[in-house]
């Protein structure tokens, strides 16, 4: 299956791309005074989607490429969300589960990170991911992604792939990542489901919405306009449900807390996890 083909099949759009230029903007406001924020509880999937917009993945796009090719030449520091800062902004949680994963191989990391743009994590930890003793770092990622990934950033360990069956003909990747993912797409079940096919033996899932009632909930993600103009479905999973679905076939590590904080229209927190493959009985 084609990248393209996949991720419709899995986030309808707007993407990931949309969330990734968002996250940690709690204070940020636009013109109007408004904020990133949640709101609505919909009844179905096409009604939230009927209630929101989309948004121009090529901006984004562009201004990730511009910002994180200064990081690789050295004229940067740090890139999130095509913003670029004076110092790193580690997700530390996240870091502990890499190194955790490369540990339990001898100093070897292998990562599929679905939908990982430009390799924004691993520019991130490769200061730390340096001292292993071997990585590589598979991202796959819509058509245009890819292109620029392959032309400006891919070398021997940061790889970019059109869909997971040209990944898996490479290499066996060891872990996962799936952050500010799950919540973007209509069958997220479904994607954990898929993911079982990939024989990864770690799920390390970060930056992911969740509540402590007994069902999902569905909301629509508002943008300020100072970021870009756009609205689109988020799940606010529900704390049980996931992780009985989870713990099916996976064996929950850790979880933690998230940093990203915005309002919605009930309590909420972004958390993460860290997960192994449970072994058959």
């Amino acid at each position: 299956m084609k990248a393209t083909a996949f991720i419709r099949s899995h986030v309808p759009p707007p993407l990931l791309r949309g969330y990734r230029a968002l996250r940690g903007r709690e204070t940020r406001r636009d013109s109007a005074g408004q904020r990133l924020c949640l709101t609505g509880d919909y009844g179905s999937w096409d009604e939230a989607c009927a209630d929101s917009t989309g948004y121009d993945t090529e901006i984004i796009l562009e201004r990730t490429k511009a910002a994180l090719l200064r990081v690789k030449n050295g004229q940067a520091v740090y890139e999130r969300d095509s913003v670029l800062f004076g110092e790193i902004h580690y997700a530390w949680p996240l870091l502990a589960g890499l190194m955790w994963v490369a540990a339990r191989s001898g100093g070897t990391l292998n990562v599929l990170d679905l939908g990982g743009s430009l390799g924004s994590t691993y520019f991130q930890n490769r200061v730390f991911l340096g001292r292993l003793r071997e990585v590589r770092w598979n991202i796959v990622e819509q058509s245009r992604h890819v292109e620029v990934g392959k032309s400006l950033f891919e070398d021997e360990q940061l790889r970019f792939y059109h869909s997971l069956e040209d990944c898996l003909a490479e290499t066996q990747p060891q872990a996962v990542v799936l952050s500010a993912v799950l919540q973007f797409m209509p069958d997220p079940y479904r994607m954990l489901r898929d993911l079982l096919g990939l024989n990864c033996a770690h799920l390390l899932v970060d930056r992911t919405p969740f509540w402590n009632g007994p069902e999902d909930r569905l909301c629509v993600e508002h943008v300020p306009e100072e970021i870009y103009p756009a609205s689109y479905p988020s799940w606010i999973f529900s704390t049980e449900l996931f992780r009985s679905h989870i713990e099916q076939n996976w064996v929950v590590v850790a979880d933690f807390e998230g940093f990203d904080k915005f309002p919605g229209p009930f309590p909420y927190a972004f958390r993460g996890m860290i997960a192994t493959r449970r072994e058959p009985t």
